[in-house]
């Protein structure tokens, strides 16, 4: 079963990925670097541009679930430590009805060191689409529950405020198991609308409440 339509509009990106950068090591672009491995490990990109969509969703945060293709630690260059990739199979149309597939593309944050991609932002793989510039829309289709756009901002700031009692009641008790399961089961019990938010997030937002209403800083 797939998703409703997701609608972004197309962003300059670091031109990173496609190698026009001049000032990226990566002189033939990161995906014509990465495309063999890819392909060792059972994904082919033939059929797609050696480069990326930028799609942006601001002021709405992409959550990813399920992907169809996972590798993990792979190593691809000497410049920094292996990285984990994921992968989702899509549709893309564009703004004249046109229909063609995809993926998005992945560099799981926690792994990729030297370049930092904003949560509102996807990485498209595609083949090469005709007169897609920075501000064209484009709409994007997954597999049904492999997808969601959030209101980061909102929820996280929701959160705080939901543990500020609960620290301020009992901090030594409440950070007694901060693990991710820890967190999740918790969650799970008392609000669970909060299950959305990825664990980065979640650890972010407990350090805060840790850092604001406790004295063990």
């Amino acid at each position: 079963m797939m998703n409703g339509w997701f609608e972004g509009v197309v962003r300059q990106g670091h031109g990173v990925a496609s190698g026009v950068n001049s000032e990226s090591p990566y002189t033939k672009g990161t995906i014509a670097i990465q495309s063999p491995l890819f392909k060792r490990l059972g994904l082919d990109l033939s059929a797609y541009w050696h480069g990326t969509i930028n799609l942006c969703f601001k002021p709405l945060e992409i959550v990813l679930q399920n992907p169809d293709y996972k590798f993990e630690n792979m190593f691809w260059t000497e410049l920094h430590p292996p990285e984990t990739f994921s992968f989702w199979n899509i549709k893309i149309r564009m703004s004249d009805g046109g229909q063609t597939n995809g993926l998005i593309y992945y560099p799981h944050p926690e792994t990729k060191i030297r370049h930092w991609q904003s949560a509102s932002i996807l990485e498209i793989l595609a083949p090469r689409l005709e007169k897609l510039g920075s501000g064209t829309p484009l709409q994007i289709q997954t597999a049904d529950g492999c997808m969601q756009l959030i209101d980061g901002c909102r929820l996280r700031a929701k959160l705080l405020e939901f543990l500020k009692f609960r620290v301020l009641a009992s901090p030594d008790y409440f950070f007694s198991d901060s693990s991710q399961q820890g967190k999740r089961e918790w969650l799970s019990s008392t609000n669970p609308e909060f299950l959305i938010l990825p664990d980065a997030d979640l650890n972010y937002v407990w350090e805060q409440a840790k850092n604001l209403y406790t004295e063990n800083k």
